[in-house]
């Protein structure tokens, strides 16, 4: 194991974790799952991907939201072309887009304007893209970045017309200035890696000041592998989770298709769990059934 290695800490971290049998007055659990307005097969979801297109093969973007719909999961994306999007919509996924902290703040906004124009759910920013590898400023895909101000972030919430989440956040100072500035949510997550010795993002949910637990939904990505590792998050108070390797593997291999069967197989699992615990529904979930 490579100890600066955050998957590896986070993994190590969610495989931790032992959980206790509560099979006495059981049920089999109701999975259902209420985001942004709209009803889910379940909390697991996608992570937000970027550029598929590029990286994997042509009409992988697509392909990739076609199963999340067919899945009747929650699809969230990353940095795409406005015609990549188009093609997302297009197949009747519900979609929630990350954007970038573009250095140029138009280009924020106008991705902001393109995700209502397309009808998705919700939109977010990518608070832990800000800097590179060097401590510069980072740039992706040829495009600049720099960080948010609090005062800015509240400007975007503002001016969107959608829901706005914040992804990357890592700590109880930038959860605070999220809630502040009228974020609709939060994604707990060190982004695969981008900086060693992370915290677990599991652990930091567990470790949350209770003052700010509830204020706003809280969603766990890095290093969810299936149903076992969605209901540990799940059972310790995160609103949802994203998958993403996992889901990159299924939709090389199989398409939509292979997409859609991942989450059947992650749903089952999680309905498992769920069952084997004595949780009939997400409302039920019970976080004394997991022990570290």
């Amino acid at each position: 194991m490579d100890a600066s290695n955050s998957n590896e800490i986070t993994r190590a971290y969610l495989d931790s974790i032992r959980i206790e049998t509560r099979y006495l007055d059981g049920d089999v659990p109701d999975l259902s799952y209420y985001f942004c307005a709209q009803w889910f097969a379940s909390p697991i979801m996608t992570a937000a991907l970027s550029h598929l297109d590029r990286f994997m093969y042509p009409g992988a973007m697509a392909q990739y939201a076609e199963g999340a719909a067919r899945a009747n999961a929650v699809l969230w994306i990353g940095m795409t072309t406005d015609e990549e999007a188009a093609r997302c919509a297009a197949t009747g996924a519900k979609i929630v887009e990350i954007i970038k902290p573009y250095n140029d703040r138009d280009k924020i906004l106008q991705r902001m304007r393109k995700a209502e124009e397309l009808g998705f759910l919700a939109v977010g920013i990518d608070i832990d893209h800000s800097f590179g590898d060097d401590g510069e400023y980072d740039a992706v895909a040829g495009e600049a970045m720099c960080p948010l101000t609090s005062a800015e972030l509240k400007e975007f919430c503002d001016a969107s017309k959608l829901p706005l989440i914040v992804k990357g956040v890592l700590s109880e100072q930038d959860l605070r200035r999220a809630v502040e500035a009228g974020a609709a949510g939060a994604v707990l997550s060190h982004h695969n890696n981008r900086i060693g010795y992370a915290l677990p993002p599991l652990q930091f949910l567990r470790e949350l000041d209770p003052a700010l637990r509830g204020r706003i939904p809280l969603y766990v990505d890095c290093e969810i592998a299936g149903g076992a590792d969605a209901f540990k998050c799940l059972a310790l108070g995160a609103n949802g989770v994203g998958v993403g390797r996992p889901l990159m593997a299924a939709l090389k291999n199989g398409g939509a298709a292979g997409v859609a069967d991942w989450f059947r197989k992650a749903n089952a699992e999680l309905r498992k769990y769920m069952a084997f615990t004595g949780c009939r529904d997400l409302v039920h979930l019970d976080p004394t059934v997991l022990h570290f």
